[in-house]
C-alpha cells in the first residue's frame, strides 16, 4: 500500500524549494497537483504548481462530488481557494506520493485516506529569517503585494500554532536553515519509512 508524504510549513519556510528538490532526488514519488482559484503568479505554469480554475470550475467539481478537501482565504486581493480533487491522480494501491499543502489540508487528507496513509513532514524556520525571506521574494515580483505578505505572515502564527500542530498529529519537524541538510534529512526519513512499511508487509 502506498503513502502520501505531506510537506507543510509557514510561508517563506522554504517548503516549496524543499519540495522541488525532493522531487528531483526521489522521482519515484508521484505528484498530486492541487487546484486553486487564485491568479497565476509569474513563473508558474498551469498543471505544474497548481491547476488554475475559477469559481465556476470549482462549483462544477463540487457538484460532481470530486472535491476531497477545500480551504478559502480572504486575502487583500479577494477570496482565494485551494483544493484537492479526486480526478484520478491518486492510486494508493500502486504508488507513494509527495505533496505540499497546509496543515488544514493535511488534516483533511488524513481524514479522507486514513492517518496511517498520510505522513506529515513539517518544515520550520525562525520567524525573523522567514520575514526576511518573504520580503526579498515579494520585492522580485512585478507588482509586490506587501499587505498580503504581512497578512500571510501573521495568519501563520495561528494556522500553525503549537496546539494545532499537536492536534494534527505532527511528529516529525525539519529545520530549514541549511537547505542541503534539511533536504537530506527528509529524504532519509522517507526512505526509512518506506523500508519499514515494506518489512511490515513482508511479515
Amino acid at each position: 500500500m502506498g503513502k502520501i508524504y505531506y510537506i507543510m510549513g509557514k510561508s517563506s519556510s522554504g517548503k516549496d524549494s524543499v519540495f522541488k528538490e525532493i522531487q528531483k532526488r526521489m522521482p519515484e514519488l508521484s505528484q498530486i497537483t492541487m487546484y486553486t482559484t487564485r491568479p497565476i503568479r509569474e513563473g508558474e505554469r498551469d498543471g505544474v504548481e497548481y491547476y488554475f480554475t475559477d469559481e465556476t470550475g470549482l462549483k462544477k467539481l463540487e457538484e460532481e462530488g470530486r472535491v476531497i478537501e477545500l480551504r478559502a482565504y480572504n486575502t487583500k486581493c479577494g477570496v482565494w481557494k485551494y483544493f484537492t480533487v479526486n480526478d484520478g491522480q491518486i492510486s494508493l494501491d500502486e504508488k507513494d506520493y509527495l505533496v505540499i499543502g497546509t496543515l488544514e489540508s493535511y488534516a483533511e487528507m488524513r481524514r479522507y485516506f486514513g492517518s496511517e496513509k498520510v505522513i506529515g513532514i513539517y518544515i520550520e524556520v525562525e520567524d525573523g529569517i522567514r520575514l526576511e525571506r518573504a520580503l526579498k521574494r515579494e520585492q522580485q515580483q512585478a507588482n509586490p503585494k506587501y499587505a498580503e505578505m504581512c497578512r500571510r505572515f501573521l495568519a501563520d502564527q495561528d494556522d500553525f500554532s503549537e496546539e494545532k500542530l499537536e492536534q494534527a498529529g505532527i511528529e516529525r519537524r525539519f529545520c530549514n536553515v541549511e537547505f542541503e541538510t534539511c533536504v537530506e534529512e527528509i529524504c532519509r526519513f522517507i526512505v526509512s519509512d518506506q523500508n519499514g512499511e515494506r518489512v511490515h508487509r513482508e511479515r
